[in-house]
């Protein structure tokens, strides 16, 4: 099946399109766009700018990727949007590029971005991570793999949110959430280890019995987030899954959702 441009959508002809693309009615992709094999614009969806989509995306009616940055501070220079294989961008999604020159806004791959999602300029978005409607993060946000983030849920710029961490809608997070976690509240705190959706996703009750014990230490008993580290990693027996925790907390620099 070769790629299909309905006569209403305008393409310039300086894009790159995979192999068995569907480009919809009244879909506009600019110069700087490469769509990889397969993907589909359903109508009405705007790709601009230097982005680049890998293959089997699929992107609904009114959205936009890879639009100039919202960012007060732009001063122009070539900024980019790149994103992986099979995601899905339901209607009214917004990816915007990147600030500066030579920045780039990242989404991973199997990501599922339900209507109304905004990504803002230089966002880190993993893979497998479900953003509800409305759910927004601003600019320099890092998202991990498996992340879940409910809807009309807002995140803070710079702040991060922890692989197989669940955000509740209408969540403000102005803080890192870490990975493993329920995070929930206006603003934000860390209410308990997301146990189901780490079973969904094959973790050991063992690991996630420790995980348990590890959200106790830092959100229960009261220490300050050093000496936590420092009890979390003396009692507790290692696992990858404890290490990623660990170092996440170590290296936050806007602090921990409590």
């Amino acid at each position: 099946m070769s790629t299909v441009i309905h006569p209403t959508a305008i393409v310039h002809p300086d894009a790159v399109l995979g192999d068995d693309c569907w480009i919809g009615p009244y879909c506009i992709v600019g110069a700087g766009v490469r769509l990889g094999a397969r993907c589909r614009l359903h109508s009405h969806v705007v790709v601009d700018g230097n982005t680049a989509l890998g293959s089997d995306n699929e992107v609904f009616p009114f959205a936009c990727l890879g639009l100039k940055t919202q960012d007060l501070k732009w001063k122009g220079g070539v900024t980019r949007v790149e994103i992986g294989d099979r995601n899905v961008f339901r209607e009214y999604v917004t990816v915007h590029s990147a600030t500066s020159d030579g920045g780039t806004t990242r989404v991973g791959s199997d990501n599922h971005f339900l209507a109304y999602v905004h990504l803002a300029h230089d966002v880190d978005v993993g893979s497998h991570v479900v953003m509800s409607n409305v759910a927004t993060l601003a600019g320099h946000v890092a998202v991990g793999d498996h992340a879940v983030i409910g809807g009309l849920a807002a995140v803070h710029q710079f702040c991060r949110i922890g692989s197989f961490a669940m955000i509740g809608g209408c969540s403000k997070v102005v803080q890192d959430v870490p990975p493993y976690m329920m995070a929930d509240g206006n603003p934000a705190e860390t209410r308990f280890v997301n146990k189901v959706g780490l079973e969904r996703n094959g973790f050991s009750s063992e690991t996630i019995k420790h995980l348990v014990s590890a959200f106790k230490i830092f959100f229960k008993e009261g220490l300050t987030t050093s000496n936590a580290l420092t009890k979390a990693a003396g009692e507790l027996p290692p696992s990858p899954a404890l290490d990623h925790l660990l170092n996440f907390i170590r290296t936050t620099e806007r602090g921990i959702s409590k």
